[in-house]
């Protein structure tokens, strides 16, 4: 990482930051980088006492907390499985929450607001690797489209705020994450998190086969959350224009060489078996990460196999399977 780009605790210590989403999975890590940047006003809002669909507990939040910088984080998510059976869901909340973070955020004079935006906003037919000025190229995958589209606006939202209210909104488009923490749970997480559970929970009922949805021909990117949390604090302290930026790795994988990655670790020996009438999702996923390299340092530092067995290590530790 270029010294012109290291964490200066000058800017960090004054801060008054409100990360939503905080206690959540890539949350935590993000809270823990400001700590260890020197953050000593740090508000995570929960759910239960600011809902960010309603303007009320929005008010009170900036009233409570008075930020100078607003990391937005809070998302309604999950893998394709989610995607399909709550699209209305995923696109209202997504959208509100942000839409009016953003506006109150404005009225009340936050000094810099950072949009945490998602790799499904990209068209679902691009070549890769996907670069920041394509992201209008066309429609996203269909199966998370209102999820990806209501983020989408939200860099909308962040330009236009900059340009009309010289509003400081930026926004980050982070590939596929994962890491010790993540999402277990089979009706909500991602593909990393959802392989581990079904390789391990397979190991001990000693099945002889696990079922994958898909081909297998997909090709995804993936940034452990650490990582991703050390872009945002970066991309907070030193980037300051409305382009969207990538964080990324720079790298992709197909999910048949992914799940034998994981089979390999985890020392599993039982077969695979496709289920192709399941959706592989978006054909190709690679991002460009040159902006973010150049535009405020940001290079990813644990590679792909490394995370995996992180993260193995925590959920075979975490589980009560």
């Amino acid at each position: 990482m270029s010294s012109l780009f290291t964490s200066n605790k000058t800017f960090w210590e004054p801060q008054r930051v409100v990360v939503t989403g905080g206690a959540g999975f890539l949350g935590s890590f993000v809270c823990e980088t400001l700590r260890e940047r020197g953050v000593k006003h740090l508000i995570i809002p929960r759910s239960r006492d600011y809902d960010l669909r309603d303007t009320v507990a929005i008010e009170r939040l900036l009233k409570d907390s008075r930020p100078t910088l607003i990391i937005h984080l809070a998302a309604a998510c999950g893998g394709i499985g989610a995607n399909q059976k709550e699209p209305g869901r995923f696109f209202y909340d997504n959208a509100i929450m942000g839409i009016q973070l953003m506006e109150y955020a404005r009225r009340h004079h936050v000094q810099k607001f950072v949009q945490v935006g998602t790799v499904c906003a990209y068209p679902k037919i691009l070549p890769t690797p996907f670069h920041e000025d394509d992201i209008w190229n066309g429609y996203p995958e269909e199966t998370n489209a209102a999820y990806g589209l209501a983020k989408k606006m939200l860099l909308v939202q962040a330009q236009a705020y900059r340009q009309q209210y010289d509003f400081n909104a930026i926004y980050l488009l982070p590939a596929n994450l994962f890491g010790p923490r993540d999402e277990f749970d089979p009706n909500r997480s991602h593909v990393i998190p959802a392989l581990i559970r079904k390789i391990h929970e397979a190991q001990l009922a000693h099945a002889p086969s696990i079922e994958v949805w898909g081909t297998g021909s997909a090709t995804r990117e993936f940034l452990y959350a650490k990582d991703a949390a050390d872009g945002i604090a970066l991309a907070a302290e030193h980037y300051n224009a409305p382009e969207p930026v990538n964080l990324g790795t720079g790298t992709s994988i197909s999910i048949r060489d992914l799940i034998n990655l994981l089979t390999r670790l985890m020392d599993y020996k039982g077969d695979i078996r496709w289920d192709t009438t399941k959706p592989d999702g978006q054909p190709l996923r690679q991002l460009d990460t040159q902006r973010a390299r150049q535009a405020f340092g940001f290079s990813s530092q644990v590679s792909l196999e490394e995370g995996l067995k992180q993260t193995i290590d925590w959920y075979r530790k975490n589980t009560k399977a």
